[in-house]
């Protein structure tokens, strides 16, 4: 960035309030995604602390207005941890057809891939997929040809890479 660029981020007060609303109630936010979907905020959070309908009730004022739509629902703790896969990314683009995510996801799941997070975005007649992707060790290189193969049919490009470790 030039000296006088600025980075600006903008955090839908929807967002903002709910962040509130948990942190009054002593909800400790742990796990968390949030976006903007064609004009519209969307979350899925995932909170320890008070039981669901207490979180419900205390939301309930921000719905009140139809600016919210929120389902609160208890949760299990996770269970015993499956041994994860090897991480990697799995890209797509090209024009927009109907299955894309379909065929390529079940592609994935034939070869014993577990998909951990897949967001889409169309842009223009551009539909882009990204999903990471927890692959069986060694499955990579066949894969990544069936995705090909299959992405020549649905006429859009595909690539699988390996995905690089979170720094946290």
């Amino acid at each position: 960035m030039a000296a006088d660029d600025a980075e600006v981020l903008i955090w839908h007060p929807i967002g903002r309030d709910v962040a509130e609303v948990l942190a009054r109630l002593g909800a400790n936010l742990t796990d968390s995604t949030m976006t903007r979907l064609r004009g519209h905020f969307a979350m899925t959070l995932i909170c320890v602390g008070p039981a669901a309908a207490e979180v419900e009730a205390a939301l309930a004022s921000l719905a009140a207005d139809g600016q919210l739509l929120a389902t609160v629902r208890a949760v299990s703790p996770d269970g015993e941890k499956v041994p994860a896969g090897e991480p990697y990314v799995m890209a797509v683009h090209g024009a927009d057809r109907m299955g894309i995510v379909a065929a390529m996801t079940r592609v994935l799941a034939e070869a014993g891939g577990n998909v951990t997070d897949l967001s889409t975005r169309l842009t223009g007649s551009l539909y882009v997929v990204v999903a990471e992707v927890d692959l069986p060790p060694g499955v990579a290189d066949a894969l990544a040809r069936r995705l090909a193969v299959t992405a020549a049919d649905l006429g859009v490009e595909v690539s699988l890479r390996p995905a690089d470790p979170d720094l946290l």
